[in-house]
């Protein structure tokens, strides 16, 4: 592991930059799943004591995506079949609301940015190269983020962010081996057009469609791995 220094700025309790610090540095891959958190290390990458960085570790255990070893060392949290199983139920039960809501309440500007998400994704072709993956990530996160904003149901939002964390932390660690996993363009046009038709039955159909897909590939793309 290694990583550049990221001294903190002081407007912010430390605790909570080096919360914000980590998150995004798991999140976007910087920090790998499975990699060891060495509070030295991490402490000297921040430029801040232990005080506030146990506090933020802290904080990312309780969200799952800091794991706690037997002999007391931390890592980031690699995610298992089982719980890539789990991820997906809750995504197929929070997304077919999200999708039928989004029906009803899109607007225009939400709508005309769904399309672009879409024609963004279209346009990277069949591109391997590692930037291009990690703009389909932020493509993926991106369309579903809205879709669920589009509900105009704000708890719905809240407990659908908590999953795409997870998310996020599960698609890095299988897109490393297999691109493929991560196969959304047509996917996701389905989707956007029953959606801006407002026709929320095939928008549903659509959203479970490609959800399904994506828990098949990626559960055994973690089998395969183990």
């Amino acid at each position: 592991m290694t990583l550049s220094p990221q001294p903190l700025q002081r407007a912010k309790s430390l605790h909570e930059q080096a919360y914000q610090a980590l998150r995004t540095g798991i999140l976007s891959g910087e920090l790998a799943p499975g990699d060891r958190l060495v509070e030295t290390q991490l402490a000297q990458w921040l430029q801040v004591s232990r005080t506030p960085l146990r506090e933020a570790l802290r904080q990312l255990q309780r969200e799952g995506l800091v794991t706690a070893e037997p002999n007391g060392g931390l890592r980031v949290s690699t995610i298992s079949a089982e719980d890539a199983i789990h991820l997906y139920d809750c995504r197929l039960a929070l997304e077919q609301l999200a999708v039928a809501e989004a029906c009803k309440n899109i607007t225009k500007t939400q709508l005309k940015k769904l399309e672009k998400y879409v024609n963004q994704a279209e346009s990277l072709e069949r591109s391997t190269t590692q930037p291009a993956l990690i703009q389909l990530l932020d493509l993926d996160y991106q369309f579903h983020h809205l879709i669920a904003e589009s509900s105009a149901n704000k708890r719905l939002i809240s407990l659908l962010e908590n999953v795409f964390d997870a998310m996020s932390l599960l698609r890095i660690q299988t897109l490393r081996r297999n691109p493929e996993v991560l196969n959304i363009r047509l996917e996701h046009r389905q989707i956007y057009e029953a959606i801006a038709q407002h026709d929320s039955a095939t928008a549903v159909e659509a959203i479970v469609t490609h959800l399904t897909a994506s828990k098949a590939r990626v559960v055994q793309e973690i089998q395969r791995q183990n």
